[in-house]
This record gives structure tokens, C-alpha cells and sequence, in this order.
């Protein structure tokens, strides 16, 4: 007796499958795909009208002898730190998505596309992941985001350069709090530390108030990390900054920084994900960063290299001399 074949109604797709059959669809009216939907397109090996450069030389600068590309790949994410306004579940969420397994593939990813550096912070984790990708045979620099140490405050900094980073900078929380505390003795210290063992060193801030506090007390830093972005978002109000806005006097900014000699990385540039990359990059470096920071999905990696290289090769109209 021949058993009849149970009908339980069209076979379920595939959601990669189904990603791809849609997008691909789609690739006639491509301009109306987002960031991330023309980023899985071009994964098919169909492109979406979107004429990718992976593999071509990024722009770069140097930060000491350290060739850096224009673009760094911020470490937020990966550590599973986000800016996420309301919403209280994202930390947990990046936590799962990225695992080390996907941590190093976006670092691949990243270099496949010309971005050779990477800004982590000092733990153990990433001191684990540090020596994974070196394993794997990654080049990625790691530009170093220390705190003050607990019993020396130059602790983490030490361990940083004794881990390989090619440069070190005191992290822009911590450069904002000493500067308000005019305590600018322990901003030289640590400044002075990581120059000592012929690493670059940086001081990072939110408030414009860190680098004019730097460059009026003479503290020889090598680079700032300074935030820089738009003020045209709908939820920028400077009223509610907590989580909404990291570059309060962009205007400010950009005039004092016009006149500082020294390598400028500006960060939170795409202000969290308010702004697109192309409009976030292009208000960067015409407005006289050398170098942006800006933390990324896997997905978004091509694209964004894609924007930068041709925001870079094009009729930039800086404003400031390049300084790396």
C-alpha cells in the first residue's frame, strides 16, 4: 500500500534564500534600498547599481610611523556598548550578535575593504580577541581607549603598549572629567608615559574644552579624539544630551580645531546612527578631521568604505590642512 505524501502546505523558504530572491527583485529599484538592504544585495554578487571599490586603497594618514586608513572601525560595538536612547534591550542584543567568531569576521571584513585599524577599549576581552586575530593573521592596528589605572595611573596604558598597541589615548569620559576637575598634571603624566615608550598618545573628549585645555597648557599630545556631528538630526536637543548628543558646539569645534597642528580622530560622526554615513563622513573631514571613528555592523562595512573613498578621492573642499 503506497502511503500518500502528507500535505502540509508550500515548503517554508529559506531566509537567507528568501533574502536573496527578494533583494535581488528589488535591484531594478535599487535607490529606494537602505544602507543594510544594498549591503546583503551586494553579498548575492548581484550589485544593486552601487559600484563597490572593495579591495582598493583606502585613503590614510599616520598617526607617529603608524600608516592608519582614514577610516577606523570603532569598538563600541563589539563590546557591546551602545547608544541606545529609549530602548533598553541593544547592549544584550550586541552582546549575542557579536561573538568572537563574528567580531573576527567584521575585522576581515574591514581590511578586505582598506580599513586597517580598529579602536578598542583595555579589558581582558579585548585582550583575548587582540590575540585571536593576530592568530588568524589580521592586520588590524589597535588604537588603544585607556582609563586611569586603579593603584598607578598609568596601568592600563602599560598594558596596552606591552600588548602591541600601535598608539594609546585616554578615553574622551575621562578627558572630560580632569579637565573639569583641573586636573590637567594627570592628563601630562599619562601623555608623557606612553610618548616615553615611543607610542603615540592621544586624549580623548566630548567638550571642545579638552583640547583647548591641552593646547593652552602645552600638553605635547600626538592626537585628540574629539567628537564631531551634525546638529540637523530630528532628536538632536541639546536640552536632553544625555544619549541624544555627544558634539554639543560642533560650530566651536570645528574653529579651534581648524588652528591645532596635530592629528584629529573625530568620533560619534553618524551621532549613534542619527546620521547617514555619507552625510556624517562628508561634515567630517571637510570640516577638518584627519580621521573618523565610527563603529559598524559587518553588513555595513563595504559601504561605508565605499563612501569614505569616494568622499576622499573627490572635490573634498577641506578646510583644514591635513594634518596626518
Amino acid at each position: 500500500m503506497t502511503r500518500k505524501k502528507k500535505n502540509n502546505g508550500p515548503e517554508r523558504p529559506d531566509r537567507r534564500r528568501f533574502l536573496k530572491t527578494t533583494l535581488a527583485a528589488s535591484a531594478a529599484g535599487a535607490t529606494g534600498l537602505s544602507l543594510e538592504e544594498r549591503a546583503l544585495l551586494a553579498g548575492t554578487g548581484r550589485n544593486a547599481g552601487h559600484n563597490s571599490t572593495q579591495n582598493k586603497a583606502l585613503p590614510t594618514g599616520r598617526l607617529g610611523d603608524t600608516e592608519i586608513s582614514r577610516v577606523i572601525c570603532g569598538g563600541n560595538l563589539i563590546s557591546g556598548f551602545a547608544h541606545d536612547r529609549d530602548l533598553i534591550y541593544v547592549s544584550s542584543l550586541l552582546k549575542h550578535y557579536f561573538t568572537d567568531e563574528k567580531v573576527l569576521e567584521t575585522l576581515q571584513t574591514c581590511r578586505k575593504n582598506g580599513i586597517n585599524a580598529a579602536v578598542l577599549r583595555l579589558d581582558q576581552h579585548t585582550l583575548q580577541l587582540i590575540r585571536k586575530y593576530r592568530e588568524a593573521g589580521i592586520d588590524i592596528k589597535w588604537i588603544a581607549q585607556v582609563k586611569l589605572g586603579d593603584k598607578n595611573i598609568t596601568d592600563q596604558a602599560r598594558v596596552a603598549i606591552d600588548n602591541g598597541a600601535a598608539a594609546v589615548y585616554l578615553h574622551g569620559g575621562v578627558g572630560d572629567r580632569l579637565v573639569e576637575e583641573e586636573r590637567l598634571d594627570v592628563l601630562a603624566e599619562v601623555v608623557d608615559f606612553i610618548k616615553e615608550k615611543n607610542v603615540p598618545a592621544g586624549v580623548g573628549g566630548h567638550k571642545i574644552d579638552v583640547p583647548i585645555a591641552c593646547e593652552g597648557a602645552g600638553i605635547n599630545v600626538d592626537f585628540y579624539m574629539k567628537t564631531l556631528h551634525r546638529s540637523d538630526y530630528w532628536s538632536f536637543t541639546p536640552e536632553r544630551e544625555h544619549d541624544n548628543v555627544w558634539s554639543s558646539t560642533p560650530r566651536k569645534t570645528i574653529e579651534f580645531m581648524k588652528n591645532v597642528d596635530k592629528p584629529w580622530i573625530a568620533y560619534k560622526v553618524l551621532a549613534a546612527g542619527a546620521v547617514h554615513p555619507r552625510q556624517g563622513f562628508e561634515y567630517a573631514f571637510k570640516n577638518g578631521a584627519d580621521f573618523v571613528c565610527v563603529g559598524m555592523f559587518d553588513f555595513q562595512v563595504r559601504e561605508d568604505a565605499d563612501i569614505a573613498r569616494q568622499l576622499l578621492t573627490g572635490d573634498l573642499k577641506r578646510r583644514r590642512p591635513w594634518r596626518a
